[in-house]
């Protein structure tokens, strides 16, 4: 007995290293269980611990499987979005999620079904009116699709109005100056910088400075 315990523990370990892994590679924001147009099926909002999104997305796949409800629980949605993330001087498209600690699950609510989801390993619960889990409607999750997909990513700054900062590129090499206004859509930065005594803004890009 307490070896097939042991067992049942090593294979939780190994799934959830596979899991880990998968996240680090870019895990699908996006799983279709069953493809169905159910009436019935609506979108439910369910709060997860926070960073366990995806964890959680893998764990209900298993269990949607081994419970066999593929005709109750349909898809699976973890709202993200594509961003530029400039670290060490240099542009990483990274993958952030837009309402962390929570997915979307479009499911025909019943008794079963709820208990799948609600006792899935990193589940906290469905989001409601009291305890009885609200669906949202199909234009509020076409609205987050849409933001999901939009084609431009934004810069996700790290920086702030009025810090201090050394321009490493451009004309204006090794001067100092500070932040007057940041432009996260363009990636530019609005920089004070003394020239002849006098304050001057320069655009620069965020390649283009770095902290004090």
């Amino acid at each position: 007995m307490a070896k097939k315990k042991q067992e049942e523990i090593k294979e939780e370990k190994v799934s959830e290293k596979e899991t880990l892994k998968k996240e680090k590679k870019g895990f699908p924001n996006h799983l279709v269980i069953t493809k169905s147009d159910d009436p019935r099926a609506k979108w439910f909002v369910v709060h997860t611990y926070s960073g366990h999104e995806a964890r959680v997305m893998a764990s209900l796949q298993q269990r949607v499987e081994t419970m066999k409800l593929a005709d109750r629980i349909l898809e699976v949605l973890i709202p993200t979005q594509e961003q530029i993330q400039i670290r060490s001087g240099k542009k990483h498209q990274v993958t952030e999620k837009i309402f962390p600690g929570y997915i979307l699950v479009r499911m025909i609510l019943d008794d079963n079904s709820w208990l799948a989801v609600r006792t899935t390993q990193g589940v906290t619960g469905f989001v409601g009116v009291g305890n009885k889990p609200t669906p949202i409607s199909d234009e509020e999750v076409n609205t987050i699709q849409k933001f999901m997909s939009m084609e431009a990513p934004k810069y996700r700054a790290k920086f702030s109005a009025g810090e201090a900062v050394k321009i490493i590129d451009g004309p204006f090499n090794e001067f100092l100056g500070s932040i007057e206004s940041i432009d996260e859509e363009r990636g530019k930065l609005k920089v004070l910088v003394s020239i002849f005594g006098r304050e001057t803004p320069v655009e620069l890009d965020f390649l283009q400075v770095k902290k004090l």
